[in-house]
């Protein structure tokens, strides 16, 4: 006769941390992305001359549209990031789907800021691994129980 297990098996400790240090780590860093972008979305909208003008680009915007994308994109990462801090699996969702967003805009405004596009991708890629990486059960199990002493 053989046994079945109904659930999950309960996580070790060390997995347990590791869930919890991968949250924390994927809202610092949409935290981080999201006062950059804010940054960037007040420059872009003030006209700052930092950002270059490209010719015949198939996805040309106003530099202020630009700016009004990234502002609003960067307050929504800074939102999700304090949910995430929070434990909220509504904020570990919503997290990718900002970090994939901020892919797509620093994509589509690359030719105005190559470097600094490239670097918000990359944080957005380091966003993204994070918060899917971290199996639900771990997610919630961390954040639920309290820590005991090492």
């Amino acid at each position: 006769m053989t046994a079945t297990h109904t659930g999950h098996p309960r996580a070790n400790p060390a997995e347990r941390h590791w869930a919890e240090g991968l949250t924390v780590f994927a809202a610092i860093m949409l935290m981080i992305a999201g006062v950059l972008d804010i940054l960037r979305g007040i420059m872009a909208i003030a006209e700052d001359d930092l950002f270059v003008n490209t010719a015949n680009y198939v996805f040309e915007f106003d530099l202020t549209s630009w700016g009004w994308i990234h502002l609003a994109l960067g307050v929504a990462a800074v939102i999700v990031s304090i949910g995430l801090f929070q434990a909220s699996t509504w904020a570990r969702v919503a997290g990718m789907v900002i970090a994939g967003l901020v892919i797509i805009a620093n994509f589509l405004s690359m030719p105005y800021y190559p470097v600094w596009s490239i670097v918000m991708i990359a944080f957005s890629g380091f966003i993204i691994w994070a918060l899917s990486v971290v199996r639900q059960d771990d997610f919630d199990e961390s954040f639920t129980t309290p820590p005991r002493n090492l």
